[in-house]
């Protein structure tokens, strides 16, 4: 779009926010704002590269002090390991809120313009923008309650109330959606007397009010920002949850995508190579609604249902499910792709394979995590029942029983590297959580220690712990991180994973995952065996004319397969294996 186009939607999106009269205020305000950073970083306003991702982005998601040691600043060490035994691994960094915070490790945000103390500082964030495209999280749903914003609420200061949503009590509520079992109002006291304030996710993380026009051009200010200091992508943490509305669900709300659209235009006035990517732990078609019409709303949204579909295959050692449902995606347009990952800080959440998996299903998942030693959250449903929420345990014991001895370690890490195989050969933007680099174990520890089950997923690390073990070719953290960085070189080496090349699933073998990548001149058949028997799958070279006739050699080091021929060529795949036969 045009800058008058981008210029016009704004006024239109405000319009519909806040109506005609308050929008033109707030319309002209936001323009300045534009304006002010456009001249002081006429850099950003430049066109975008023409592919924005290739084959080659591959996000690793980590703390910024996920690695310590002493006299050293996280970020700092986080750099160190970046150059040094992680060198070259990823080209992206998406380095969790490394913000001022009181609570949930980051996500109680006390200022949105400061790196935490502790941590390091803007330089340090800069360096790291030196090697790789950076992702800042934008924590805009709720904001600490020790931020200076809420303290002078609790002050009593005039307007203050304003960036809050206070409630009296007695409202119904009862159509809310609620991801926790914790209250939705919470009381705090004011020098007015008591005030019910509006907490989605915990008493410390106050929501805030977008139904305030100031409010919202201050959070546009705090984009911004995050753009001056380097992001490439920005991350919208709960941002389903944004516009709250007595007597409805405040959930997916138009006003929600409406803010969502406004961010994406303003943006693209001032600094279009800056994507946005959605997170919202919600059923599939919710989510991707996000995308909105291709072009207008978030660039990448968190491919959420992947997670629990690939653990629910391998319990099962069946496609099925995840077959079918892979078949049907399809990105709206060619700007828009899906941000692949298995593992999060947050656990597995399931909720977003409801619809896709049955009741039965999900349940059985979240025995299996509690049998494998982890947890598991729970939400509140309207009708006062509680249902699975989240499953806390790392990627590797949720594959894998931590306590079975009977089963030999290599298979163990066979499936886990097939597993991470599937994510990384799907259409999109891969995301590897930093724990699933070395296959972590669970953290029991940290759940005793905190009282929170997501703590499971959390650990730190000592440096020289992490470099002694990295360093050591029979460690499980040396293992799995060899196989992991085997797998994205194969990936970050052929253009046939470029996030917005064509996809095919094939279904046929029950107990594969296969699809085809790629373009006609470039393509990858991608097998991966949820088994752990060996499977054999028949390809016929009428169904696959991109593969006909050609050699293939295995991307993983693997041997090679025979060209696919008419009338039908098998191709096996062992236990647990994966295989990406690209044409020759």
């Amino acid at each position: 779009m045009s800058e008058p186009d981008l210029a016009s939607a704004l006024l239109g999106h405000l319009t519909f926010l806040y109506g005609a009269e308050r929008a033109r205020l707030c319309h002209a305000r936001l323009l300045a704002i534009l304006d002010d950073f456009r001249q002081a970083h006429p850099d950003r306003v430049s066109a975008p590269a023409a592919e924005r991702l290739t084959e080659r982005d591959v996000v690793l998601i980590t703390y910024g002090d996920q690695v310590r040691e002493p006299g050293r600043a996280p970020l700092q060490t986080l750099a160190d390991l970046l150059d040094g035994p992680w060198r070259g691994v990823v080209s992206a960094l998406h380095i969790l809120p490394f913000y001022p915070y009181s609570s949930d490790d980051g996500f109680s945000v006390i200022d949105y313009g400061a790196v935490d103390p502790q941590l390091g500082g803007w330089g340090d964030i800069a360096r790291l923008g030196g090697q790789h495209r950076l992702m800042f999280d934008a924590v805009v749903n709720h904001i600490s309650a020790e931020s200076a914003w809420f303290q002078a609420l609790l002050r009593g200061e005039p307007g203050a109330e304003r960036r809050f949503i206070a409630m009296d009590p007695a409202t119904d509520l009862s159509q809310v959606t609620r991801p926790r079992t914790t209250p939705l109002l919470t009381r705090f006291e004011t020098p007015g007397g008591p005030r019910y304030i509006w907490t989605t996710f915990s008493a410390d993380q106050i929501d805030l009010n977008f139904g305030d026009p100031e409010l919202l051009l201050e959070i546009v200010q705090a984009l911004l920002g995050y753009v001056a200091r380097g992001a490439e992508l920005i991350r919208l943490d709960a941002i389903g949850y944004l516009w709250k509305q007595a007597g409805t669900r405040c959930i997916h709300l138009p006003q929600t995508h409406r803010i969502v659209q406004l961010f994406r235009a303003a943006l693209d006035m001032v600094a279009p190579g800056v994507l946005l990517i959605t997170e919202t732990n919600v059923p599939h078609q919710d989510n991707i609604s996000y995308f909105g019409d291709g072009t207008n709303e978030a660039q990448l949204v968190y491919q959420f249902p992947l997670a629990p579909l690939v653990l629910h295959a391998f319990a099962a050692g069946s496609a099925r499910h995840l077959t079918d449902w892979a078949a049907e995606l399809a990105p709206p347009s060619g700007s828009t792709t899906f941000f692949n990952f298995l593992a999060s800080h947050d656990g597995i959440g399931v909720v977003p394979a409801s619809g896709i998996l049955g009741p039965a299903a999900i349940a059985g998942l979240a025995a299996r995590a509690e049998a494998h030693g982890g947890r598991v959250s729970y939400k509140a449903n309207p009708d006062g029942t509680q249902s699975p929420y989240e499953l806390n345990i790392t990627l590797f014991d949720a594959l894998s029983d931590p306590v079975d001895q009977a089963e030999p370690a290599a298979r163990k890490l066979d499936r886990f590297a097939c597993a991470s195989a599937i994510m990384l050969a799907l259409q999109g933007l891969p995301g590897l959580y930093v724990h699933s680099l070395v296959g972590s174990h669970n953290h029991h520890d940290g759940v005793r220690a905190t009282g929170r089950a997501r703590s499971i997923n959390r650990e730190k690390w000592g440096r020289a712990a992490l470099e002694r073990d990295l360093a050591d070719p029979a460690s499980h953290a040396s293992q799995v991180f060899a196989r992991v960085a085997g797998l994205i070189a194969a990936r970050r080496g052929h253009p046939g994973f470029h996030p917005s090349a064509p996809q095919r699933v094939l279904a046929g073998e029950d107990r594969l995952f296969v699809l085809l990548r790629g373009a006609a001149s470039a393509p990858v058949l991608c097998l991966h065996n949820l088994s752990d028997q060996p499977a054999r799958i028949r390809l016929d070279a009428r169904d696959l004319p991109e593969l006909a006739g050609r050699p293939l050699r295995d991307l993983l080091g693997g041997p090679g397969a025979a060209p696919i021929a008419p009338g039908g060529t098998d191709v096996a795949v062992g236990p647990y294996g994966a295989r990406w036969l690209a044409a020759v």
